[in-house]
């Protein structure tokens, strides 16, 4: 066991109250619209907007859920992998994959294609690199179609507040959107929390998240390929594209131990660096956070990706009296008597059917826009995307950053997106020595 969703004018106030009532009744009619075309069929179609790994994985589990379902159109910056992916569902789902092709979309504006080829009241499936995300998610919500949001939301404050509003305009629309941190669907999870909200551990002192493992590599740029088209076929090792590694890796066990605690921390500090890395990428190698939450406790946060280190993916909760093993990479979470989490000392261990808890957050997600339930995930999950945001700041500056403060932060890291186009250069570009900026502590500056 290791260790470790006419007439007189009126006054101010009349006109503030009549001006929300026509809002509130415009919002209403939107909503009904979306319901009544999504009723007039009971197939919902989808489009998939991103082909890459944890797209695939996500439409064929969409086109799992109960119910008819149908993929209409696929998007990617690289087109030929969006053609790829149709041909792999086809032999699984048959006629259910609808996606011809005039309905295959390539480049940066792909997205807008696919989205534009659904009715109201349809799905989309976003899982492009994060810094996309809010683009597509504001269109989304414009376009009126039920939303899954892949991990990360954003890379960034700005990216953040752009998705808490499109979630609050999803809300007021009737439209559900589900998110990818999917451990908050895994049953033995929900079940080992509930008896961690109840005190099986007492009163939570301390919480460590980790995702200790081997390097993270980058596949070689061909001759015949743009920059900007490497940089997004690798975006896990540019910052501006992931929100770093620290980010889009560990928001998840980050979530489960704000789930634990059920509040964000007020504050972070912490360290970071290249050690042994060489390749021209922007990542760290190593992070280590301390978060504070209001009363006092702290969470730690520690990612590495080293060859021949000690690896360990999971969180350890610590009560005062007793401990957990749990989170993303731990598939059997387990609650202890003190603070040895050893085999003689097991308090609960999960004892019901398997969870697929990719399967099942996509399963809950269709359920809500078929029964027309309130789905709404977005302000939890952005907020712990936020603490992780947070996090990779106070690493890469050196510096102490509140909540109020990156929340507040006006700094993007990639200024422009939305006008960028499939010809331009990224932009972060190489010094002539083929080297990328690195961020570095007491130099970079990130509020």
């Amino acid at each position: 066991m290791s260790t470790y969703g006419a007439g007189p004018l009126p006054s101010r106030r009349e006109f503030l109250r009549q001006s929300a009532g026509l809002l509130s009744a415009a919002a209403l009619v939107r909503a009904v619209e979306i319901k009544s075309r999504a009723a007039e069929s009971n197939t919902l179609r989808i489009a998939l907007i991103g082909c890459g790994g944890r797209g695939s994985g996500a439409v064929a589990q969409a086109l799992s859920t109960a119910g008819p379902t149908e993929l209409w159109a696929v998007a990617d910056f690289f087109p030929e992998r969006a053609r790829a992916l149709v041909e792999q569902l086809r032999p699984r789902f048959g006629d259910r994959i609808r996606v011809t092709p005039e309905r295959v979309f390539g480049g940066l504006r792909g997205y807008r294609g696919a989205m534009d080829s659904l009715e109201p009241g349809n799905v989309v499936i976003l899982a492009t690199p994060p810094a996309f995300r809010p683009i597509h998610f504001e269109y989304a919500v414009q376009r009126g179609l039920h939303v899954f949001l892949e991990k990360s939301f954003a890379v960034d404050a700005p990216g953040i507040r752009r998705v808490l509003r499109a979630g609050e305009e999803a809300a007021r629309k009737g439209l559900k959107v589900a998110t990818g941190l999917m451990s908050r669907h895994y049953l033995p999870l929900e079940e080992a929390m509930a008896r961690v909200h109840e005190g099986a551990l007492g009163e939570l002192v301390t919480l460590y998240a980790y995702r200790m493992h081997g390097p993270v590599g980058l596949g070689p740029r061909p001759a015949n390929m743009s920059e900007l088209a490497w940089q997004i076929a690798n975006y896990s090792g540019f910052t501006w594209l992931n929100g770093s590694f620290f980010v889009d890796w560990l928001i998840h066990n980050i979530d489960v131990c704000c789930w634990a605690k059920r509040s964000w921390p007020v504050s972070v500090q912490g360290m970071g660096g290249r050690q042994v890395r060489r390749e021209p990428d922007q990542l760290y190698d190593h992070y280590m956070a301390e978060y504070t939450f209001a009363d006092g406790t702290r969470m730690v946060v520690q990612g590495r990706h080293m060859s021949r280190c000690w690896d360990f993916f999971g969180v350890v909760l610590h009560g005062t009296s007793g401990c957990a093993v749990l989170g993303e990479g731990q598939p059997n979470p387990m609650l202890f008597r003190g603070h040895q989490p050893t085999a003689d000392r097991v308090l609960w261990r999960y004892r019901g059917e398997p969870c697929d808890p990719y399967q099942r957050e996509m399963d809950l997600f269709f359920e809500a826009i078929r029964q027309d339930r309130p789905y709404n995930e977005v302000e939890r999950s952005a907020k712990s995307n936020l603490t992780a945001i947070m996090g990779r700041m106070a690493c890469e500056s050196g510096q102490r950053i509140t909540w109020e403060e990156a929340m507040a932060s006006t700094r993007e890291l990639a200024p422009g997106l939305d006008q960028l186009r499939d010809e331009d250069d990224p932009p972060v570009k190489a010094d002539p020595q083929g080297r990328y900026p690195i961020a570095m502590p007491g130099s970079t500056e990130v509020l």
